[in-house]
């Protein structure tokens, strides 16, 4: 049998295309997602399969897939890919998108979550389910579908878009995003948000009492917490109300210094505002510039819970103390959906790609949604990836050069990766297990 090899500065990314043809994710997306458009000699399918692959590649635009994908033959094979389409005709793929297709891309998506995550086969009866739910501003043209004014961090006249997301928290996995305009911020999408979560994840009513929702101030409204309660949820989050805050701030007796070392101080709400169901409400202030800053925390968990919580982060934070115990799981937010979100922007390029068009622009928010995972998921597998964040991932676990053997019909049959790469060994070790179903060759040798 003839066989050619290939040389590839992404060998490595060969092999997380051979995992994700091994585990039939793309099949989802061919299965589901049909675009309206003429066929000349790549699929709307596969163009849309390229768009991913170059963002797996370290691609920040659509613009650079005839650089970074095109050229390297070993890895569109390992994907199931004979070809790269012209980054013009997937742009143009993408623009025939529309509110349909980006319906049934997250149909397939929820598949491809449901199959292969860990939060989706998470134990309820043995531990809390954590989902941290937040949004993010994504700037644009001012002429893009959609881009509008509103807050955007470090940009006081900005324009564009909000991406709202919700993340299982212990796993480090999307459950659910979805685009909206500028002016929509969390208050108006926190609904719609959990209620996608929820399908996604079947969250019964069984379920629901064992899963924990952690959502800043934007969330914090009496009508939000209520109906979170009422449905069962465990709650953690931070008042909205600015007079509100105030006012139980009013009621706190006696102010403790935080034990983990800041400066600030925390005391308990003497006179708690009534929500549906019981609650326990927390004031943490702290001074700037000789000025006292406020806000008050609210959650219905107990002191056990709350120390299972930090405790699954690996984080001592030395005290057993129900006030700073409240305060401290509170903040684990920036380890959460604040740090996925930088690893997206960052890592992923979230911020680069933008499309005129809404619903093209939700497509690609979506394919970044898939990349994050699969990335999630080939990290899970690797000891020594353990503590890599999407960038380094990204620009350097999947960059790692080596030679990718195929046989006469383009099938990928062996990847050898640069026994020199300091990533290599490990990433070799964990890829040899996940790959076992398949048979493929992974191993290091000098190039």
């Amino acid at each position: 049998m003839r066989k050619y090899t290939r040389f590839s500065g992404r060998a490595s990314l060969a092999a997380v295309g051979a995992y994700m043809r091994q585990e039939k994710m793309w099949e989802e997306v061919i299965q589901q997602v049909e675009v309206r458009q003429k066929v000349v000699k790549h699929k709307p399918q596969e163009k849309l399969l390229d768009a991913l692959i170059n963002i797996l590649a370290g691609g920040k635009g659509v613009n650079e897939i005839n650089l970074r994908v095109k050229p390297d033959d070993g890895v569109q094979r390992a994907f199931g890919r004979k070809g790269c389409a012209e980054q013009s005709t997937i742009s143009e793929t993408l623009n025939a998108c529309g509110t349909e297709q980006v319906e049934q891309m997250n149909a397939a998506l929820r598949a491809i979550y449901r199959k292969n995550s860990l939060g989706y086969r998470h134990e309820y009866e043995r531990g809390y389910q954590l989902l941290d739910i937040d949004q993010t501003g994504l700037l644009s043209g001012a002429q893009a579908e959609g881009a509008t004014g509103g807050y955007f961090a470090k940009q006081r006249n900005g324009r564009g878009r909000q991406l709202g997301r919700v993340i299982a928290s212990f796993y480090d996995e999307i459950v659910y995003e979805k685009l909206y305009r500028g002016t929509v911020q969390l208050e108006k999408s926190l609904g719609e948000l959990v209620e996608g979560a929820e399908q996604v994840l079947d969250l019964t009513p069984e379920r629901r009492k064992r899963t924990i929702v952690r959502i800043d101030g934007g969330g914090g409204t009496d009508r939000h917490l209520n109906w979170l309660l009422e449905r069962g949820y465990s709650i953690l989050a931070k008042v909205k109300n600015w007079h509100r805050t105030q006012k139980l701030v009013r009621t706190v007796s006696q102010w403790e210094c935080d034990e983990e070392g800041t400066d600030r101080q925390l005391g308990w709400v003497g006179i708690p505002h009534a929500y549906s169901n019981p609650t326990r409400q927390v004031a943490v202030r702290w001074k700037e510039k000789d000025q006292w800053h406020y806000r008050v925390l609210v959650t219905n968990l107990s002191d056990e819970t709350l120390k299972e919580l930090v405790q699954h982060t690996h984080l001592d934070i030395g005290t057993t103390q129900s006030l700073p115990l409240i305060a401290h799981a509170y903040d684990l937010r920036s380890g959460g959906i604040e740090t996925n979100f930088k690893g997206s922007k960052s890592g992923l390029g979230l911020m680069k790609r933008n499309k005129r068009k809404f619903a093209a622009q939700e497509m690609l928010v979506l394919l970044a949604q898939l990349a994050t995972n699969l990335t999630v998921w080939v990290r899970n597998h690797c000891p020594e990836l353990s503590n890599f964040g999407m960038l380094r991932m990204v620009r350097d676990a999947y960059h790692i050069p080596g030679k990718i053997t195929l046989d006469h019909s383009g099938n990928l049959l062996c990847t050898c990766l640069n026994i020199n790469h300091g990533l290599a060994p490990g990433f070799v070790s964990a890829c040899r297990t996940l790959l076992a179903p398949s048979h493929l060759c992974l191993y290091l040798g000098k190039i």
